[in-house]
C-alpha cells in the first residue's frame, strides 16, 4: 500500500503535470495567427492605420444577430482607386467581376444553441474589442474561443482563472459585472 508520503508525492506530481498542461495548452489566443483566408486582409491597416470604424464594414452589428461581412462591392468602393494595383486587391476585383462573395473562413462562433444578437450589445456601447480582442492591432485575425483544457484543468485543482472568451462563464462574468440580464432565456431559446 501507499504511505502518506507516497500519496502526497503522487498528488504533487499530478498537480505539477496538470499545471504544466494548463499553462502549455490552449492553442490560439485572440490576435494569434488564424486560418488561411482567400484574401490577406489586415484589420491593423484598415482599423488602426486608417481609423475605419468596425461598423463601417460590419454594418449589420447594430441591427442584427450577426455583425456581417462587407460585400465585395463595399470593399471595392474604396479599392477601385486605393491600392488597386496590389495583388490582394486584384483578387478582390476578380470576385467582384465574377459577382461572387469572398469565401472568408469564419473566426468567431458561438455554439448553435446560443442566441447572440450583436444589436443589444452595440446599443449598450459594448466595444467590439470586449469580445473580439484588440482587432485593430491584428494583421491576421485569430481567436481562441469555446471550452479550454487549460481553464478546465485549473478549475479542477481549484486555481480557476478568467474564462476563455465566448464561453458561457465568460459571458456570465461580463453580464454580472455590467448588471445585464442573467435570464437563461436571453441567450438560450
Amino acid at each position: 500500500m501507499w504511505s502518506k508520503a507516497g500519496v502526497g508525492s503522487l498528488a504533487l506530481i499530478l498537480l505539477a503535470v496538470l499545471l504544466f498542461l494548463a499553462s502549455s495548452a490552449g492553442g490560439r489566443q485572440a490576435g494569434s495567427a488564424g486560418p488561411s483566408q482567400p484574401i490577406a486582409f489586415s484589420h491593423r491597416i484598415h482599423a488602426e492605420q486608417y481609423k475605419i470604424d468596425c461598423q463601417y464594414c460590419h454594418s449589420e452589428a447594430r441591427r442584427s444577430e450577426y455583425a456581417g461581412i462587407p460585400s465585395v462591392a463595399r470593399c471595392m468602393g474604396c479599392h477601385k482607386i486605393t491600392a488597386a494595383d496590389r495583388p490582394e486587391i486584384r483578387k478582390l476585383a476578380e470576385y467582384l467581376g465574377k459577382q461572387e462573395p469572398i469565401p472568408w473562413v469564419r473566426i468567431y462562433k458561438v455554439p448553435e444553441y446560443v442566441y447572440f444578437p450583436h444589436k443589444p450589445h452595440v446599443r449598450a456601447d459594448v466595444k467590439c474589442q470586449t469580445c473580439h480582442g484588440e482587432v485593430q492591432t491584428m494583421d491576421v485575425l485569430g481567436a481562441k474561443t469555446g471550452q479550454n483544457l487549460a481553464n478546465d484543468l485549473l478549475n479542477l485543482v481549484g486555481l480557476a482563472r478568467t474564462s476563455t472568451p465566448l464561453t458561457m462563464g465568460w459571458c456570465v462574468e461580463c453580464h454580472t459585472a455590467k448588471k445585464a440580464s442573467l435570464d437563461c432565456l436571453a441567450c438560450h431559446h
